[in-house]
């Protein structure tokens, strides 16, 4: 997340203001057979604030030799080369982000077997801005109502549709094609908020902004996701693994440190153990990545019953992924792909010929690039029709 100095400055700021926010078990010792390992990313990667420092990183970069790259490539005794920083940008990719600290995107090479990250968060300041600013409001509205979701409304979600979404797409494309026989992956952010109520004072967030915030975040993972999905990589799901760990938990539960009465120097960020169990989610999706053929292939999508309603017009659709714990995409005619479910009903259909199609998508955000397709017609007349 966002750690320049005057993001820095507005976090103690806040803080002021509340109390007056590739087979994974290859031996470690066979060198000739080690990983080698690329680590990408902003401040969630680099792990700024966890104790000790990375003596080999850049200081503006506030790495730590704990952050959840080291961990993975101890896991997988893999050859690390760690470029994360903390207040990256997925532009940060492309350009230098301090004076003498290269691109990131320069770590790569033909050879590298494997890249990890988080990006995103702090793209157009959208996420880190909106942290900032419902502290603030929370702080002076003394944790009542929702003033944060009140001023802001959509403007940040539509800000990550918009423009951080297409901007990972362009960044993971960038490292495949820095790094053509890599497998790619990019973590989702572990949940800062919770579900509802929050912990103010220690989160400054307003009791009807807790809801919005954690909204925000599900928006910002999904576009990471479909980033994911699009580009071919591989998406390591934090949301499920990290409900409960938030930063309104105790020491000990919680993976993301509070504005106040936390235990890491860099507030709203994850803490060691938050480290270490985004290391084991990710181990996790790799080893499922590479492992037997079942897990690594992609899903495959099968209509299973289709009621078509002449007299109301509309049709039904049921269907199901050859893999557990898939969701789907649905299109109607020259309609774009939306996210759906089953079963999938659509109304108000014009008589005449119509194609729906249906692709799963994986927990790893692997669609089935072979949509099942069933094509079908609207007579207009009093009968229902089944199909399979």
């Amino acid at each position: 997340m966002k750690l320049r100095s005057r993001f820095v400055s507005a976090l103690a700021l806040l803080a002021g203001l509340v109390v007056a926010g590739l087979a994974l078990t290859a031996p470690a010792n066979a060198a000739d057979q080690s990983l080698n390992y690329v680590a990408m990313g902003d401040s969630y990667s680099a792990a700024s604030g966890v104790l000790p420092p990375d003596p080999s990183a850049p200081p503006e970069c506030l790495r730590s030799s704990l952050n959840y790259p080291h961990v993975l490539a101890k896991k997988l005794g893999a050859d690390l080369t760690d470029v994360t920083c903390g207040a990256a940008e997925t532009s940060d990719f492309t350009e230098s982000q301090y004076q003498g600290v290269a691109p990131q995107l320069d770590a790569l090479a033909d050879d590298t077997d494997l890249v990890t990250m988080t990006i995103g968060g702090n793209d157009s300041s959208v996420f880190i801005g909106a942290i900032l600013s419902c502290g603030s409001l929370g702080a002076a509205s003394l944790g009542q109502g929702s003033p944060c979701r009140d001023t802001f409304g959509d403007q940040y979600e539509n800000t990550i549709r918009g423009t951080t979404y297409p901007s990972l797409v362009e960044a993971l494309n960038a490292v495949h094609a820095k790094a053509p026989k890599a497998r790619v992956a990019i973590l989702g952010y572990p949940w800062i908020m919770p579900e509802a109520d929050g912990c103010f004072p220690q989160m400054p967030v307003a009791s009807g902004d807790v809801p919005y915030l954690r909204s925000l975040q599900r928006t910002l993972n999904d576009a990471v996701r479909r980033a994911a999905r699009d580009t071919d990589s591989i998406y390591v799901n934090m949301n499920s693994v990290s409900n409960g760990h938030d930063a309104c938990q105790p020491i000990g539960t919680r993976w993301i440190e509070p504005v106040l009465l936390g235990t890491n120097p860099v507030i709203v960020h994850p803490n060691a153990l938050g480290e270490s169990k985004m290391a084991e989610e990710a181990f996790k999706s790799l080893s499922q990545e590479t492992g037997n053929g079942a897990s690594r292939a992609r899903p495959q999508t099968t209509i299973r019953k289709v009621l078509v309603k002449g007299r109301k017009h509309q049709a039904t659709f049921r269907f199901k992924s050859s893999k557990a714990g898939s969701t789907f995409r649905c299109r109607l005619d020259r309609r774009k792909f939306r996210n759906c479910r089953s079963p999938k009903s659509y109304r108000n259909l014009k008589r005449g010929r119509h194609v729906f199609r249906v692709a799963a998508v994986d927990d790893h955000g692997r669609i089935d690039r072979s949509p099942a397709v069933l094509r079908f017609r609207i007579r207009g007349d009093r009968t229902g029709h089944n199909a399979r």
